[in-house]
């Protein structure tokens, strides 16, 4: 099965597990809050970002190892795959300690983290999060082995898993809460799951890869291993400057504000996280894709594919950014929740601005990881994550909410500007000149037409109900996709789509014949 057939099977389950556990998902929120309230809703928040953030123990040996199986995978070579999977096993399994260390080192510092926590004990807080940090220490125990999945572009089977898992684990979660309105009974529903899921994981996969089992292992040479660590040392400072760019803000505004608003905001991402896991599940699927084409193709045709990649991110990112500037809002406070559980205009703006270059970022930083380029720019999340948490400190004590974004979307954008530089020049033996004008002209056309639409819904969202929004979002669906389509349809990028959906089109009709 080729690069395309297996990036759009990827693909088509991906979206198939996120719609259900989507829709599933915002449901959970609503009972959640309206069972436990706004202040348990930040603190679940607030801990599933602190873990998030020990999630740095990983330090990339994850990603360097992806980059490492493409290679024998792409040969069939099992003997190196055994000898890589085995020094994988043994990092996770350290991991997963290490984390379970660290994890229980902050317990004695909860109450810096959470203000303001209402009627909660100091007890049953703990509790929380040591079931929390039980959750995330024991994934790290199995988890290791879809590497071997994704490194085969078959990422779908982990998607698969993880949907049917989640599925699960919601409606319990659902019947739980209506019947007995216990936090405790909400969490030890995710725990045991979650625990059913790893030993079912642990015995497909084993079965899947018996070889695996197999105890004459080679160990790595040192030109191997050497490598495998030459790349983790990069990947540590990109590691620990993106938890502090991208983990750290739910833990401010919970810190200097208050958990509840922290929660508020919480709304506002499950909603953005819902709908960009859509995208995400389209160049995310394409990782394992990319690292073949890297590792058999001529730099002239990644380079194509880099262009093609960067068009439909800044497509469908621009399009979801600026239907997320218009109809976020109205959803969260009007038709899903309450007005009171409304956040700042100013903080929902910076928040969106974030989001729509974290879709350049993505496309960057996914196609550095396929061609394993991570040594010229190792420090540079470790800056970033630095004057994140300088300006989002000051700010927020300044300002107050907007203030925490302002420093995201600095900080985040520095990586915009670097990494084509780095990409270029590395990948393509080029300057990034060209990039940086296709660029100005997305960024151009999207600011726009977000102009546009938003002189439109203040007529049309003057009251909000679900017909009005619904047909505000048929129009920016329309106008922004319909410009999009008009500008830029005669351009290279737009053809090699074009042809490549037509093509495939043409081979289904004819396979039905």
């Amino acid at each position: 099965m080729g690069r395309t057939r297996l990036a759009v099977k990827n693909i088509f389950f991906g979206y198939v597990g996120q719609a259900v556990t989507a829709i599933l998902g915002f449901v959970l929120k609503q009972v959640f809050i309206t069972q436990l309230g706004d202040t348990l809703n930040g603190v679940n928040g607030l801990y599933t970002g602190i873990l998030s953030m020990l999630n740095i123990a990983e330090l990339g040996i994850g990603t360097a190892m992806n980059f490492a199986l493409y290679k024998p995978v792409a040969e069939n070579d099992r003997e190196k795959i055994k000898s890589y999977m085995k020094v994988y096993a043994k990092a996770y399994h350290i991991i997963g300690l290490v984390i379970a260390i660290v994890g229980l080192v902050l317990v004695p510092f909860l109450p810096v983290f959470i203000r303001n926590p209402g009627d909660n004990s100091w007890r049953d807080l703990t509790l929380y999060y040591l079931i929390f940090l039980f959750n995330t220490c024991s994934g790290y125990f199995v988890s290791y082995k879809y590497s071997l999945v994704n490194a085969e572009q078959k990422n779908y089977i982990q998607t698969n898993i993880l949907s049917a898992t989640k599925f699960i684990t919601t409606v319990l979660q659902i019947i739980i809460l209506q019947a007995t309105k216990s936090f405790y009974a909400y969490l030890l529903t995710d725990m045991f799951v979650q625990l059913a899921q790893k030993f079912f994981v642990n015995w497909y996969l084993n079965r899947r890869y018996p070889y695996l089992r197999e105890k004459n292992v080679k160990p790595l040479d040192k030109e191997e291993s050497g490598m495998i660590f030459t790349k983790v040392k990069a990947l540590i400072w990109m590691k620990i400057g993106d938890v502090a760019r991208t983990q750290t803000d739910s833990l401010i505004i919970s810190s200097f504000i208050a958990v509840t608003v922290s929660g508020l905001v919480d709304n506002y991402n499950q909603v953005v996280n819902s709908v960009a896991n859509f995208a995400n599940i389209i160049f995310n699927s394409m990782i394992s894709g990319l690292g073949n084409l890297v590792a058999t193709e001529s730099k002239k045709k990644q380079k194509q594919i880099f262009g093609v990649y960067r068009f439909a991110a800044a497509w469908i990112y621009g399009y979801v950014s600026v239907a997320f500037f218009i109809l976020l809002t109205p959803f969260v406070g009007y038709l899903w929740l309450t007005p009171d559980h409304i956040i700042s205009a100013a903080a929902i703006d910076l928040i969106l601005l974030d989001f729509l270059f974290k879709g350049e970022r993505i496309v960057l930083m996914n196609f550095k990881t396929a061609a394993g380029v991570f040594e010229p720019d190792k420090f540079l999340p470790a800056i970033q994550g630095l004057v994140n948490l300088v300006l989002s400190i000051w700010l927020v004590i300044e300002i107050g909410l907007p203030g925490v974004y302002i420093g995201t979307v600095v900080s985040g954008l520095m990586a915009n500007i670097v990494k084509p530089f780095i990409i270029a020049q590395t990948c393509f033996d080029e300057k990034p000149t060209g990039y940086f004008v296709k660029n100005f002209e997305y960024y151009g056309i999207t600011f726009a037409l977000a102009a546009v639409l938003w002189f439109l819904s203040q007529r049309i969202l003057g009251t909000v109900s679900w017909g009005r929004w619904i047909l505000m979002a048929l129009i920016v669906t329309v106008l922004f996709n319909g410009v999009f389509f008009l500008v830029f349809r005669r351009t290279e990028e737009f053809r090699y789509l074009e042809n490549t959906m037509g093509n495939k089109l043409k081979r289904k009709i004819r396979n039905r014949r």
